[in-house]
């Protein structure tokens, strides 16, 4: 069994450090570039996907006052939201996968609140400059300058919160009649409440909140400890090169018996976390896994001659001296499950009708008919759920002696809906029982998919 690693608890409650104002420091390395190459093709899907059309409707479109989910060709209705567990699943064991390898990357690189809260650091950053100045900015008095900075901070941070929630609330109503609705001051009621709703949570999410919800409102950080094991590769500290530490200055020749480690202790990797915690502490629940200290500590590492890696992406085996199991039971059991349930949605997508059939039987009991014979009416409800027009043959099968009496064939376009009242006769001579159980058929002429059946009562008099 893998052995669990710990991670540390601080000693210092999590309300206290809360209560203290992160400024981070501005950085340049690696992964800030990584980080920022994924963020771009993060944001051009997010806010491109919703602007693209596809057969004259927006390409991905979850409609909820229709009831139809729209994305690219695949149209899905409310029936189909079974496989949003299969989606659930597919994150949860994705997560579970990506937790176990390399701990907390989907923090530090694509968690929404993550992303959100680089973007508004770089906003405060263009408005009122690095941390330095914005910790005077904060100790100074009141002033012009300090309004008009703070004014400039809090305009961009809202343009972009409302820029973002348009977007979101675009992909459930058509966004280019919701812009054009908010510019004119037509929209509804509700498209502006949403649009209100979710530019203020961005707003306080990622400019006032930021690492507080890290802290306490996400739950993963918390059970972080039960996901990664000895040999996931964290964001560490090598303390066994690093420790003691002791300052010195740049291009200083270190005496081979000075007893001092590589870290010169220059607190660079506290001031570019954006959470403000010391990796030198070790795997703590408030680590995003972001990698800024890392970008930071080469910095220094290079100004100071030395190799790179004192904070670097690393397992504790590896950091004990040993070797970085990479396959290992538990890995390979959730990417198995994660193959598996990706495997089982694309079946039951590709498997699903694209067709439904429901059948209501009219509420009167039975009629008798001019030549004597014993009438159900029912209502066949059919909808076609292709992103094409279709046209289907509609039966009753299995009556033996009973005869079907309706339409044979139906058109439909596509996500049309159409109630069809139909009826079935029977001889009263052939009705062995008082209930008989038939079976309402729809095909596709073009034999496109397996046919769609649903099953009624007949009934007679007892």
């Amino acid at each position: 069994m893998a052995q669990l690693i710990s991670v540390k608890q601080l000693d210092q409650a999590p309300g206290a450090r809360g209560n203290q104002k992160i400024q981070p420091r501005s950085f340049t390395g690696l992964y800030r570039r990584l980080r920022l190459c994924g963020g771009a093709v993060l944001f051009a899907l997010y806010f491109g996907v919703v602007w693209l059309n596809w057969n004259d409707r927006q390409a991905v479109l979850w409609d909820l006052a229709a009831k139809e989910f729209h994305i690219v060709s695949a149209t899905f209705w409310p029936e189909d939201l079974i496989l949003l567990s299969a989606i659930l699943l597919i994150c949860a064991f994705r997560l579970f996968f990506i937790t176990m390898w390399a701990g907390r990357v989907w923090c530090g690189y694509a968690c929404p609140q993550s992303v959100w809260t680089w973007v508004f650091l770089w906003a405060e950053r263009l408005a009122e400059g690095d941390r330095s100045r914005r910790i005077k900015l904060d100790r100074a008095g009141p002033s012009v300058n300090k309004a008009a900075r703070r004014a400039c901070k809090h305009g961009l941070w809202l343009i972009i919160s409302l820029i973002a929630a348009i977007t979101f609330v675009g992909y459930f109503t058509p966004i280019r009649a919701l812009v054009g609705d908010l510019v004119s001051l037509e929209a509804s009621g509700w498209a502006a409440f949403w649009v209100f709703f979710f530019t203020a949570a961005t707003y306080l999410n990622a400019g006032w909140l930021r690492e507080k919800v890290c802290f306490h409102m996400c739950p993963y950080g918390r059970f972080q400890s039960s996901m990664v094991d000895a040999d996931s590769m964290v964001v560490s500290y090598d303390a066994a090169r690093g420790e003691p530490r002791g300052s010195r200055r740049k291009g200083e020749q270190r005496a081979p018996d000075d007893g001092l480690g590589d870290c010169i202790d220059c607190q660079l990797c506290v001031q570019v976390c954006p959470t403000g915690i010391d990796i030198r502490d070790g795997l703590q629940m408030e680590c995003i896994g972001c990698a800024a200290c890392i970008d930071a500590c080469d910095s220094i590492m290079d100004k100071m001659g030395y190799d790179r890696g004192l904070v670097r992406y690393a397992s504790e085996r590896e950091l004990a001296g040993g070797l970085t199991r990479v396959l290992r039971p538990r890995l390979i059991g959730y990417f198995l499950l994660l193959v598996s349930t990706i495997a089982l949605f694309s079946w039951g997508v590709a498997s699903r009708p694209l067709v439904t059939l429901d059948v209501e039987r009219d509420r009167g009991m039975y009629r008798f008919t001019a030549d004597g014979q014993i009438e159900n009416s029912y209502l066949l409800k059919v909808r076609n759920k292709d992103s094409e027009a279709r046209f289907f043959i509609l039966d009753a099968v299995g009556l033996e002696h009973g005869e079907y009496q309706g339409p044979g064939s139906l058109a439909l376009e596509p996500g049309e809906k159409a109630e069809i009242p139909v009826s079935v006769t029977y001889p009263p001579d052939y009705l062995s029982s008082a209930n008989v159980n038939i079976q309402f058929e729809v095909s596709s002429m073009d034999g496109k998919g397996a046919p769609v059946t649903s099953r009624s009562t007949f009934l007679r008099p007892r």
